[in-house]
């Protein structure tokens, strides 16, 4: 089913950093008898040729770090709600919280920002990765992609978080300078069985039993009581959003 031009122009817009669409609009309309819909995304929402050069710009070599979760183009399928769209390759800046996008992986391919619409989620290696509405552990309301690791009642979610500190010269011949530095941390969210709220998930076994509904804190204590388990990382994760989702409606 091919999708209306004024979701087209949607899907693919331009990069932040003062792109403009550029470029005249591809012979393709939703009454199309040929073409398809990954023609008409990336035909109808041309980048600005400078976009690459300003994204580069992010790779310095004066600066630690990087904000990307890869700094490689990696190849993954795009979907708009449970639709394929097509093949792309894909680069996460998770600073900015911005998914850079080509449609090839050739070097002089223009780089594209995707949209940030909720029904748009890019799959690899099987997991999704979407841009969400979130709650951090301090109570502030924030967006950004977040990959989808267990699925059910209870959906649990990792996000890379990216600081970035500048550089500190030296005060005096005591001190020494500091360069520009991209600091990354994984975090990792629930999504409540109303889907109408994502709490960040801090790795410690009480409070994670107090994320949880009245009605299901008391199996959780158990469960991990009994199995003594100390929740402090992944694995531990998925085995509480197994008995979870498991046990979910029980």
């Amino acid at each position: 089913m091919k999708k209306p031009a004024i979701f087209l122009l949607a899907v693919f817009g331009s990069l932040s950093l003062g792109a403009q669409i550029t470029g005249q609009p591809a012979n393709y309309t939703a009454n199309s008898a040929d073409g398809g819909v990954s023609d008409a995304l990336y035909n109808y929402a041309m980048g600005a040729i400078s976009d690459k050069t300003a994204k580069s710009s992010f790779l310095d070599d004066s600066i630690e770090g990087s904000p990307y979760m890869s700094n490689s183009f990696s190849s993954g399928k795009l979907y708009y709600g449970d639709e394929l769209v097509g093949d792309i390759y894909y680069r996460y800046n998770a600073y900015n919280e911005e998914m850079e996008v080509k449609q090839s992986n050739l070097e002089n391919e223009r780089i594209r920002g995707l949209s940030k619409d909720k029904k748009i989620k890019l799959v690899v290696l099987g997991k999704p990765m979407s841009f969400k509405t979130f709650v951090d552990k301090s109570g502030n309301t924030k967006n950004g992609y977040m990959t989808l690791l267990a699925d059910g009642d209870y959906k649990l979610y990792k996000h890379l978080k990216v600081t970035f500190k500048e550089a500190k010269k030296a005060e005096n011949t005591f001190v020494k300078s500091t360069p520009a530095k991209f600091s990354q941390y994984t975090e990792y969210y629930l999504e409540h069985p109303d889907g109408k709220r994502i709490d960040q998930i801090e790795l410690n076994n009480k409070k994670l039993i107090q994320l949880v509904e009245a009605n299901k804190s008391n199996e959780l204590k158990s469960f991990l009581k009994e199995n003594n388990i100390k929740v402090k990382d992944e694995n531990d994760l998925y085995q509480v959003f197994n008995f979870l989702n498991n046990t979910s409606g029980s």
